[in-house]
């Protein structure tokens, strides 16, 4: 999904929803994305100055961006992903370098689900939750909740951080093996056992994400309560500014 995280200590956002300068729940009349001042949006086709391609400046990761793919909630490529290309801030692709070269040294790897976002994408996720309940995506995704249970419980929201262009969705490999490091639910499953501090999960489980989140904290990003995959750089050059270029 969008934004959806629950930091262990940290956020108290959901995933594809964050209300602290982030993603704003919708109600039940609110659903359309309401007009924002021309300065705090960015729309374009080109890369803006000051973003970096990842698969550049990170070779090293592995990635799957699923919204440029139907393997992802809506069951549909989602607008605004015109590639499976992947961009980030300077700034936070930086700061991601780092925490890859901390956990490079405990023996993992990275692989990336989905960093800048469009808004664009997240306008087509709202689109999708007035559309009837998709059972195709459903039990994969969010078996125990509604689509209106996303939106009015924050899985969904107005705005998500990654539009902003310094939050990126991740997880760990082992990099003597390959294999993808058990995080205790898969990625954008939107559902409490993927909120940070879940009883739901083994202790070795939530050994893996601490070793995640403690890599990732220390190159300067914080993590969202209710998503174990999802980062954001604190000191974000645009905490203010909703981009909108699509990605090639």
């Amino acid at each position: 999904m969008p934004d959806n995280n629950s930091d262990k200590d940290t956020e108290t956002e959901r995933p594809h929803n964050e209300t602290d300068k982030t993603e704003e729940p919708l109600s039940d009349t609110e659903t359309e994305t309401p007009e924002e001042p021309a300065s705090e949006e960015k729309t374009d086709t080109k890369l803006p100055d000051g973003f970096v391609y990842l698969k550049e400046f990170l070779p090293e990761a592995r990635f799957d961006i699923r919204y440029a793919t139907t393997h992802n909630f809506t069951g549909q490529i989602v607008d605004g992903y015109l590639s499976d290309n992947v961009c980030l801030t300077i700034e936070a692709a930086e700061a991601l370098k780092k925490a890859s070269e901390y956990l490079k040294e405990q023996g993992y790897g990275i692989l990336i689900y989905d960093a800048y976002r469009p808004k664009r994408a997240v306008e087509f996720f709202i689109e999708w939750g007035k559309q009837p309940e998709d059972y195709s995506t459903k039990d994969e995704f969010y078996p125990s909740f509604t689509k209106e249970y996303l939106f009015n419980n924050g899985y969904l929201a107005r705005r998500s951080a990654h539009s902003r262009g310094s939050t990126v969705d991740l997880t760990l490999f082992y990099l003597d093996t390959g294999e993808l490091v058990d995080m205790g639910s898969p990625y954008d499953f939107l559902d409490t056992i993927s909120n940070h501090g879940t009883d739901k999960i083994t202790e070795q489980q939530t050994r893996n994400r601490n070793i995640l989140k403690e890599a990732m904290k220390k190159a300067g990003f914080k993590e969202l309560r209710t998503e174990w995959w999802h980062y954001t750089l604190v000191n974000e050059p645009y905490p203010d500014t909703y981009f909108d270029f699509v990605i090639e």
